[in-house]
């Protein structure tokens, strides 16, 4: 019989801390928690009013560490989860990224919220953030999992395929039929390198994080990722009808060519964001779309003026959505 596993030092540095989750199949995620040095790691229940879970997006971990801190000064405790096969949770021989249905992932969040408290009684109102492709897992996350999330928060999510719903449907069989029989082959590279080049402080930009766990080009996209994709976007059109707020970040213009340019660090270089934004309306009944002027694919590692506003953003929505955080919105926005 293993030992239980303990919470250790995270990467980030003090004030964060790792916990490896065991997943079915010997797969692992890793669960981080960021922890104010001015707080015990487990606050009675006078403390901390919500929890948050925050689940990265594709070729991508954990690692703003701004963003952490921003929700512990809203009055959260606030969790992030590298799922299986992604940044902490990658062990040799895997394949980074390797998913054949977006569902697998439930695994990885029902073990992060077991680990949170999330199944007491008494737990803390669950608010589930997500980037990109974990925007869109979490999405459908919700829909199955109805009543566990008080709140849904979408940085620009992957809801629907760059190149139109008409695009996906006509490509999907394709896509599906191909990933029946060669699931593990490489799709042509799409990624130039431009994202990282308007986020990497080694090429320009302001962040420092682990190359191996978000490389340059992103990792190699396969035929049963694809699919898998394909078929969450499907479920989304069709609309998912959620029964809570939820509020989608997206900046307000896209820069999808293969040539850099300065606009790629003032846009979305990986999405249409006014096909998303459309798409966002099929989420459920109560949805609030903020376009971030200037905001790139992750919202939160824009400039610093540009992440301002995008804080301001969920604070102004939270006080209106996040009642269980009955002092919301009253501390100031990190510093950019």
């Amino acid at each position: 019989m293993s030992k239980p596993r303990r919470w250790e030092p995270d990467i980030l540095g003090e004030e964060f801390d790792q916990l490896t989750l065991d997943l079915p199949g010997g797969k692992v995620a890793t669960l981080v928690r960021y922890t104010p040095s001015d707080t015990p790691p487990d606050p009675p229940a006078s403390g901390p009013t919500a929890d948050v879970l925050y689940v990265h997006g594709w070729s991508d971990y954990f690692f703003q560490t701004e963003l952490a801190r921003y929700w512990a000064g809203q009055g959260a405790r606030f969790f992030a989860v590298d799922l299986h096969n992604y940044g902490r949770s990658l062990r040799p021989g895997e394949e980074p990224g390797y998913v054949q249905d977006l569902r697998d992932y439930d695994a990885d969040v029902g073990a992060a919220l077991e680990a949170m408290g999330q199944d007491a009684a008494d737990a803390r109102p669950l608010i589930l953030l997500g980037h990109s492709t974990g925007g869109l897992t979490l999405a459908l996350w919700a829909q199955r999992h109805p009543g566990r999330a008080a709140a849904l928060i979408l940085n620009s999510p992957w809801l629907e395929f760059q190149a139109t719903e008409l695009a996906r449907r006509v490509i999907s069989p394709l896509v599906s039929l191909e990933a029946q029989h060669h699931p593990r082959r490489p799709l042509p590279p799409v990624d130039p390198g431009i994202y990282t080049r308007t986020v990497s402080a080694a090429f320009g930009g302001e962040w420092q994080y682990d190359t191996e766990w978000r490389p340059v080009r992103g990792f190699p996209v396969t035929v049963a990722f694809l699919h898998a994709v394909f078929s969450a976007q499907a479920t989304v059109a069709a609309g998912l009808q959620l029964q809570l707020p939820v509020l989608v970040l997206l900046s307000d213009n896209s820069y999808l060519h293969p040539r850099w340019s300065e606009d790629a660090a003032r846009s979305d270089v990986v999405l249409d964001v006014n096909v998303v934004a459309h798409r966002s309306l099929s989420l459920g009944s109560t949805v609030n779309v903020d376009r971030i002027p200037n905001a790139m694919h992750d919202v939160f590692l824009s400039a610093p003026a540009v992440r301002a506003q995008a804080y301001n953003a969920i604070t102004r929505w939270g006080s209106g959505y996040l009642r269980a955080l009955p002092h919301f919105g009253k501390a100031r926005p990190p510093e950019g």
